[in-house]
C-alpha cells in the first residue's frame, strides 16, 4: 500500500512523544502506542484536508500494511514459541537436572552450570527463566547457594542473551524496527555495541566463579549458608524426557536456520553468505523453527512422551503466549510508519539535528540513559526499543549522522534491557522470580546494585564508543573497570559443600 508524506513541522514528533509520556505515566503500553499512532492520523488527516473517519481508516491501513511487510517474522515468532513449549512440556530440562545434580559437587560448579544453561536456552528470555529455575534450584538449594542469588543468574542470562542472540524473538523484533531494508545485518552489527548485554555475561560469570557478592546479595549468602537445606518438591525432576528431548529441537532450530537464511537468499547459487542471510533473514529463521517443531513431533510422540491431542494443544497454547509482545510489535511498527511515511517527523528531526551544535558523539551516552530510564519506568524492553528505534533512525539519517547508527542502536538495546533485567514490574524479573521460588521484592533488592553497577560501567563505554570507529576500546575499559570494582567491594563467602 502507498502512502504520501507530507511534511507537518513540529506537529510531527507530537504522536511519538505522546507514546512514550503516556506509557511513562500510565506504565501501560499497548494504549500509549495506540493513542500516538491515532494522533499521528489526525495530524495527518487534518494537515491533507481529511477527516476523522479518514483518519480511522489511515490507521487500521497503516496497521494491516505493517502486519503484511512483517509477515514471515509472524510466522517465525508464532512457530518458536510452539516449539518452546514443546520443549518445556517433553521433560528434557527436569532430565538435564536430575543429570546435573549427580554431577556439581561445588557452589562454584553449580554457579557455572546454572549460567551455562542460562546461556545455552537462548531462543527466549521467558523459556530461560522457568526452565533453568526449575532444573537447577533443587541443586543450588543443596549447595547452600541463596534462592535470590539463583533468581540473579536466571535473570542475567536471560534478557542479556536474548538481546545478543541472532536466532532468538528477540533479534527479529529489532531487525524488524529498524527502517533499513538490511535490518537484520543491523542488528549483527549491534551487537559488539550492546555494551549492557555483554558487561553483564562478564558480571554473571565473575560472580560465580570469584564467589566474591556485595550490597543486599551478600547478606542474602550468609543467611543460605546458615539456614537448612530447603526441601526442594522432588516431583519437579520425575519425567520420562532425556537430555536430548531438550537439546535436539534447539540445535536443529539452530542449524536450520542458519542453512534456511542461507538457502532463502541465494548462497548456494552463488551469492555470498554475509549477502544472503541478510535478504530476507524472517523467512530462513521460519524454516528453521519449522524444522524444530517437526524433530520435536518426530523425538516425542513415538516415545509417547504425549499424546498427539497433548502436542496439538501445546502447540496452540504457545502460540497464544506470544500474542502479547506480538502486539507490541505490530503497534510500535505502525507508530514507525505514521512518522516515517506520513507526517515526515524524520525531516523535522534531521532538521533539528543539523541547526544544533551537540556533537553527535554524545548521542549513545545520551540514548543509553533515556532508554534505561523508560524501560525501568515501564518494564518492557519490546516496548520501550519499539518506541526509540524508529525516532533514532531517524536521527541519524541527517546528513553526516550514519556513522553513529550502530553505536546509538546498541545503546538503545543497551538500556531498554538494563531497565527490563531490574525493574520490578518486568515480566522477566517476575519469571526469574518465579523460576527461583524467590520472593520478588528480595529478587530485585539484591539484583538492583549488580545491574546498576554494570549500568554505570557501561554509561562510561558509549561516552567513549561515540567518539570511536571500533567499539573494542569501550569494551576494555569496561571489562577492566568492572573486574577491578568486583574485586574492591566484593566479599567471598566461606564455601560449604552439602
Amino acid at each position: 500500500m502507498e502512502f504520501t508524506m507530507i511534511e507537518t513541522g513540529w506537529l510531527s514528533i507530537l504522536p511519538p512523544i505522546i507514546a512514550i509520556a503516556l506509557a511513562l505515566i500510565t506504565k501501560e503500553v499497548y494504549s500509549s502506542l495506540f493513542i500516538g499512532i491515532t494522533s499521528g492520523m489526525l495530524i495527518y488527516a487534518f494537515s491533507s484536508g481529511g477527516n476523522i473517519f479518514s483518519a480511522a481508516a489511515l490507521t487500521f491501513d497503516m496497521m494491516s500494511s505493517k502486519i503484511a511487510d512483517n509477515a514471515y517474522m509472524i510466522i517465525f515468532l508464532a512457530l518458536l514459541w510452539a516449539v518452546v513449549s514443546l520443549v518445556s512440556k517433553s521433560g528434557g530440562s527436569q532430565a538435564y537436572g536430575r543429570w546435573a545434580g549427580k554431577k556439581l559437587k561445588s557452589k562454584r560448579a553449580a554457579a557455572l552450570a546454572t549460567s551455562f544453561l542460562g546461556i545455552l536456552i537462548f531462543i527466549d528470555d521467558g523459556f530461560n527463566c522457568l526452565t533453568v529455575g526449575t532444573v537447577m534450584r533443587p541443586i543450588t538449594d543443596r549447595l547452600k547457594i541463596s534462592r535470590e542469588k539463583l533468581a540473579y543468574i536466571i535473570d542475567a542470562t536471560a534478557a542479556p542473551v536474548c538481546i545478543i542472540a541472532p536466532v532468538s524473538s528477540w533479534a527479529v523484533a529489532v531487525a524488524s524496527e529498524v527502517s533499513e531494508k538490511n535490518g537484520f545485518n543491523i542488528f549483527l552489527s549491534t551487537i559488539p555495541y550492546n555494551f549492557y548485554a555483554l558487561m553483564t555475561i562478564l558480571m554473571v560469570f565473575m560472580i560465580s566463579i570469584s564467589g566474591r557478592d556485595f550490597g543486599p546479595m551478600k547478606k542474602a549468602e550468609k543467611e543460605a549458608l546458615k539456614s537448612e537445606i530447603k526441601q526442594s518438591n522432588e516431583n519437579e525432576l520425575e519425567s520420562k524426557g532425556h537430555v536430548i528431548d531438550l537439546v535436539l529441537p534447539i540445535v536443529v532450530l539452530i542449524l536450520c536456520a542458519i542453512l534456511g537464511m542461507a538457502y532463502v537468499g541465494g548462497f548456494f547459487e552463488g551469492v555470498s553468505f554475509s549477502e544472503a542471510i541478510g535478504y530476507n533473514p524472517t523467512a530462513g529463521l521460519s524454516l528453521g523453527a519449522f524444522a524444530g517443531l517437526i524433530t520435536a513431533m518426530l523425538l516425542y510422540l513415538p516415545r509417547k512422551l504425549m499424546k498427539p491431542k497433548e502436542f496439538i494443544d501445546c502447540i496452540v497454547g504457545g502460540i497464544g503466549n506470544i500474542v502479547p509482545p506480538m502486539l507490541i510489535l505490530i503497534l510500535s511498527w505502525s507508530l514507525g510508519g505514521v512518522c516515517r511515511q506520513l507526517i515526515g517527523t524524520g525531516v523535522f528531526i534531521s532538521g533539528f539535528v543539523r541547526s544544533t551544535s551537540l556533537p553527535l558523539g554524545f548521542l549513545p551516552f545520551l540514548i543509553f540513559v533515556i532508554a534505561a530510564l523508560m524501560s525501568f519506568s515501564m518494564g518492557t524492553s519490546w516496548g520501550t526499543f519499539g518506541m526509540l528505534i524508529p525516532i533514532i533512525t531517524m536521527i541519524c539519517e541527517t546528513d553526516g549522522a550514519g556513522f553513529i547508527l550502530v553505536p546509538a542502536l546498541g545503546a538503545t538495546l543497551a538500556g531498554s534491557v538494563y531497565g527490563d533485567h531490574c525493574s520490578p514490574i518486568s515480566d522477566t524479573t517476575i519469571l526469574a522470580s518465579t523460576g527461583a521460588d524467590c520472593k520478588h521484592i528480595r529478587h530485585v533488592e539484591t539484583q538492583l546494585p549488580y545491574a546498576t553497577v554494570v549500568a554505570g560501567v557501561c554509561a562510561i563505554g558509549y561516552l567513549i564508543a561515540g567518539f570511536m570507529d571500533t567499539p573494542v576500546l569501550a569494551i576494555v575499559v569496561q571489562a577492566i573497570a568492572l573486574i577491578a570494582m568486583v574485586m574492591l567491594i566484593g566479599k567471598k563467602q566461606i564455601e560449604e559443600i552439602a
